[in-house]
């Protein structure tokens, strides 16, 4: 499945107030998921097998890291099947470049998605992803989206990274 992501990631001081701010827009709460991502060796772009309570996934996506909001195009493969499975079959084929061990809050508003990210080794983090599957939104109005809850989440210049959790703990 192809998505476009309009996305930031930026280090987040207040988890608690990013909760409240999202919670009194009426974000829907999917949970609080335990994820193990592990990114692999690949000649582009960025592999992950994501291992959670919530999301199991195996993620290809290719973007250039810059300070601020960036776009994603993103393959997603849901497996069916126990996900031990396919990560017995990566570690056999593929080198690993890094582990990222990380709680995620999860929460929705309409398609844009949030994440508070408590990351092992990094500290705090939040994430707004501003989702089109299929193509049924424009790249222009998943910017607009990302920029109104850049605004609302009053996520300052200075909080944007431009790096993965992977590049961050490879530094």
């Amino acid at each position: 499945m192809d998505v476009l992501n309009i996305e930031i990631k930026a280090h987040c001081d207040n988890p608690d107030r990013i909760r409240e701010i999202l919670l009194a827009h009426h974000a829907d709460f999917k949970g609080e998921d335990h994820q193990i991502d592990t990114y692999f060796v690949v000649p582009e772009g960025r592999l992950k097998l994501r291992e959670g309570n919530i999301e199991n996934t195996l993620i290809y996506y290719d973007r250039v890291e810059v300070k601020g909001i960036k776009k994603s195009i993103v393959e997603l493969f849901h497996p069916q099947q126990d996900v031990a499975s396919l990560k017995k079959i990566l570690l056999k084929t593929m080198p690993v470049k890094v582990v990222v061990d990380k709680r995620r809050a999860i929460y929705f508003i309409d398609n844009v998605k949030f994440h508070i990210d408590q990351v092992k080794g990094l500290g705090s983090f939040m994430e707004i992803e501003a989702i089109s599957e299929g193509g049924q939104f424009t790249e222009e109005y998943l910017n607009r989206q990302c920029q109104h809850y850049i605004q609302l989440l009053e996520v300052g210049k200075d909080d944007f990274i431009d790096q993965s959790y992977s590049d961050l703990l490879l530094t």
